[in-house]
C-alpha cells in the first residue's frame, strides 16, 4: 500500500478538530440517537482544504470497513462560537 504523505501540522489540525467534534458529541448526546450504529465519521472542514483532502484520502485508502459513513462539514473558525457541525449520512439506493 502506498503511504499517504502529509505534513505534521496538517495532522495536528486534524487531531484538534477531531477533539472538538468529540466534545460537541459528548455535550449533545442526542446526536448519537440519530446516527447509524457503528458509523465511520469523516470530518470535512470547509475552511481547511488540506485536512479535508487528508480525510478523503484516508477514506479512499482504508474505506469504511462496511460501516455507514457520516460526513461532518465544519467551519473551524466558528468552533469557539455557537458552533454546530453539519452532518450528512449518505443513503444507499
Amino acid at each position: 500500500m502506498a503511504k499517504i504523505k502529509v505534513k505534521d501540522e496538517v495532522v495536528e489540525r486534524n487531531i484538534r478538530l477531531t477533539g472538538e467534534i468529540i466534545k460537541y458529541i459528548l455535550n449533545n448526546p442526542g446526536m448519537l440517537e440519530v446516527m447509524p450504529e457503528k458509523f465511520e465519521l469523516v470530518l470535512l472542514p470547509e475552511d481547511d482544504p488540506e485536512v479535508r483532502q487528508l480525510n478523503l484520502d484516508l477514506l479512499d485508502k482504508y474505506g469504511s470497513e462496511g460501516k455507514p459513513i457520516v460526513f461532518a462539514r465544519v467551519n473551524t473558525h466558528a468552533i469557539k462560537s455557537l458552533w454546530k457541525p453539519s452532518l450528512f449520512v449518505p443513503v444507499a439506493a
